[in-house]
């Protein structure tokens, strides 16, 4: 049992059952370790050690590895890059069309963009938990304002003012992710107004 707990924090505190098998490990060990609380099984395959107390950042860490193709997005992405004020109580998160979400024992929401909407702006970044994909902080204020009816224009209009006063804003990377996201027209007035 200490050899796959060891293994466990060898691997960020998080393992597969894949990786342990391949270890030579036992299933009714990991079931065992379950059943004891020394690790919480996350999803079926999916097991984190249980001393990894969660946080908005290890939640992120596990739906991304839960769900390989999610993206954290929208109200998640703004508040992970400080871009709102706002708390959100589910971690949002992108797929392509097509795709189904995979149940996870943390409150998630998914949304479901196009291809082209979905593949621009992905960034990998690393925590101390493990790594995060996460929309970039201007295609996610550009997504913000795409879908600003369902999340209030007022989320949108704060991440764009708070994104304007920063020394690193990029206006040509905004203006392309406002493209892409079929935001251009509302976003330039905005900043021609904010901007001066």
């Amino acid at each position: 049992m200490k050899a796959i707990i060891k293994y466990f924090r060898n691997h960020q505190g998080y393992a597969r059952m894949k990786g342990l098998k391949k270890q030579g490990f036992q299933t009714r060990d990991v079931k065992v370790l379950v059943k004891a609380g020394r690790i919480t099984k996350i999803k079926p395959g999916l097991y984190r050690l249980a001393q990894i107390s969660p946080t908005d950042t290890t939640n992120m860490v596990e739906l991304c590895m839960g769900i390989p193709k999610a993206v954290v997005c929208l109200t998640s992405a703004l508040a992970f890059f400080d871009l709102t004020t706002f708390v959100p109580s589910k971690i949002s998160y992108a797929l392509p069309r097509a795709d189904k979400p995979i149940d996870l024992n943390s409150p998630t929401e998914p949304y479901y963009f196009s291809e082209t909407q979905y593949k621009a702006g992905i960034q990998e970044i690393e925590t101390k938990g493990g790594t995060i994909r996460v929309y970039g902080p201007e295609k996610t204020i550009c997504d913000s304002f795409r879908f600003r009816n369902k999340l209030g224009e007022d989320i949108a209009l704060e991440a764009l003012k708070t994104y304007l006063r920063r020394r690193d804003r990029n206006l040509n990377k905004l203006m392309k992710y406002a493209e892409i996201c079929r935001a251009k027209g509302i976003i330039s007035q905005y900043v021609r107004v904010i901007v001066g």
